[in-house]
């Protein structure tokens, strides 16, 4: 099987008025696997369904290994769509399933039957050749999706939330399948998920959508370490975002005051005074003990606690900083434990708290 590079070039999707994908641009290397990642409604199924051909584009182009095939129905593609449902027959045994769209082509009987038993192979189901899909568990129905998905030799495999169905045990298991299953076959995989644990552990490109327009496109170290704006921040969860509006700045570093009156600190290039800004600070960074420097901390109230097994997780609120988290390792944290109620010193490091993008003023 070979990759495909595919080149998304100013794509906009309209639904009559709404507008659910909005000139987006964006390069998948060839042989990447690369995740589509947003909250419900973000655009990242109707951008995949674009890619397949199963929805039209209202503006753009798209290039499936340098060709553009903007106007080409499904089957001219040299993609292939699993679908959420899996959508097998259930009259048919999984080598009439794997099959059938070779069928379709008419390929011989004898020779579909003989590629689709070796595609069963490679997904370790041909042990259960014969049965119908409901004498099987979800994560063999989804194997025997892929293998029907893979029978036609794509150059790119699109995945619409191919997990959603499957408990979290299996979801963890097949996260690994699929990565293996990428690795050996070299093609170029696009899946769609709202998870962000999901997306970190499959892929090489992360793709974090909103409103119908991408917020950043990178590696998953460089999204969970550098988010680009506010929202990367607050949807993949590892960044607390604190708003405030600049005072000064020098050394690399930018003062700004918050709604309740305290001045912060970050890391980040010059602003005008004055300037509304995000400031991102890791929830994993900050410690409970007063600050060495001034404007790398604050005073906190500590409103929630959950014990999540290898570390605790503290909510806690601030002047004129609210839903703000704090992660500390269990031991620490029983080592001297706090409580609901009582009020506690934070601090982080310099470099744990940098500037997301700037505001409209």
């Amino acid at each position: 099987m070979q990759a495909a590079e595919i080149d998304i070039v100013s794509v906009t999707k309209k639904y009559g008025s709404a507008t659910a994908v909005d000139g987006i641009s964006l390069k998948i290397p060839a042989g990447a696997y690369c995740c589509l990642l947003g909250p419900s409604g973000c655009g990242k199924s109707s951008t995949l369904r674009m890619i397949a051909g199963h929805e039209t584009i209202s503006d753009g182009d798209i290039r499936l290994g340098g060709k553009v095939v903007t106007d080409f129905p499904p089957a001219r593609r040299s993609t292939a769509m699993m679908f959420q449902s899996y959508a097998l027959f259930p009259h048919m045994d999984l080598i009439d399933n794997v099959a059938f769209s070779l069928k379709m082509k008419g390929v011989e009987k004898g020779e579909r039957r003989a590629r689709a038993l070796e595609m069963l192979k490679l997904m370790q189901m041909e042990a259960y050749a014969t049965r119908r899909p409901a004498q099987l568990s979800g994560g063999q129905q989804q194997r025997v999706a892929l293998a029907r998905a893979l029978i036609t030799d794509p150059e790119a495999l699109l995945l619409d939330e191919p997990l959603s169905a499957l408990d979290p045990f299996l979801k963890i298991r097949m996260r690994a399948e699929l990565k293996r299953l990428q690795k050996s076959l070299g093609i170029t995989f696009v899946h769609v998920t709202h998870s962000q644990d999901e997306a970190m552990a499959l892929a090489d490109l992360i793709v974090v959508m909103n409103d119908g327009r991408i917020e950043q496109a990178a590696a998953p170290r460089e999204v969970f370490e550098r988010p680009a704006t506010a929202f990367v921040a607050r949807f993949m969860g590892d960044h607390n975002v604190v708003s405030g509006r600049v005072t000064g700045h020098g050394d690399g570093l930018v003062t700004f005051e918050v709604p309740g009156g305290q001045t912060l600190v970050a890391s980040g290039r010059a602003m005008e005074a004055g300037r509304a800004v995000d400031v991102g600070i890791r929830t994993d960074r900050v410690r409970i003990g007063a600050a060495e420097s001034q404007g790398f901390g604050f005073t906190a109230i500590v409103s929630n606690i959950e014990y999540q097994g290898a570390s605790v997780k503290l909510s806690v609120t601030g002047a004129g900083i609210e839903d703000f988290t704090v992660i500390t390792d269990d031991a620490a944290f029983f080592a001297s434990p706090v409580i609901v109620g009582e009020a506690i010193p934070l601090s982080w490091a310099a470099g744990d708290a940098s500037i997301l993008g700037a505001l409209d003023s």
